[in-house]
């Protein structure tokens, strides 16, 4: 191929991928809006995997000419119904949600790493630290707690001697 094929192929595939673009984005859109916003969540690796997923999916439509439209409309129909279903049972049954999702984890606690617990999720102290800095805390005196969540993000609480602890659900804190 060369340069002049590599920018620009003809007008028929760029009419393909605006009219498929639109069609398969006004897809996706009705999709997400009956499912519920539960579908784009990130409360869990599973949903975020959901997410990247029908992006995967909504590029392949565009852009591959081997996948025709209809396919990928039920590629992504099919994916938010499995997450939907996921989702919904694991609501209902512990089992499922104890298989679906995992714990938040207590990182650092009261100004103390918890190395154990790092080890664990596989944490390092300087990751930890960069959480509490993106807080624009300076001392790790200064945070009650650093908890790895569901979804992989660190949320990290400032100390504070009021008030009902939002760490009692969080694996390694002494409740």
């Amino acid at each position: 191929m060369n340069l002049d094929e590599a920018l620009f192929q003809g007008w028929a595939g760029v009419a393909r991928v605006a009219l498929i673009g639109v069609l398969a984005y006004a897809a996706l859109v009705v999709s997400l809006r009956v499912s519920g916003k539960r579908t784009l969540s990130k409360m869990n690796a599973f949903d975020l995997v959901v997410t990247v997923a029908l992006g995967s999916i909504l590029a392949t439509i565009l852009l591959s000419k081997d996948v025709a439209l209809a396919e990928g409309v039920t590629a992504m129909v099919v994916l938010i119904g499995l997450q939907f279903v996921v989702a919904w049972l694991s609501m209902r049954f512990q089992a499922v949600s104890r298989l679906v999702k995992s714990e938040p984890a207590l990182l650092l606690h009261r100004g103390e790493f918890l190395h154990a617990a790092m080890k664990r999720e596989r944490v390092t102290e300087n990751e930890v630290r960069a959480a509490v800095r993106g807080q624009g805390i300076g001392a790790l005196e200064a945070v009650e707690a650093v908890v790895l969540e569901t979804d992989g993000s660190f949320n990290v609480i400032p100390a504070s001697s009021e008030g009902d602890s939002a760490l009692s659900n969080v694996r390694g804190h002494p409740s």
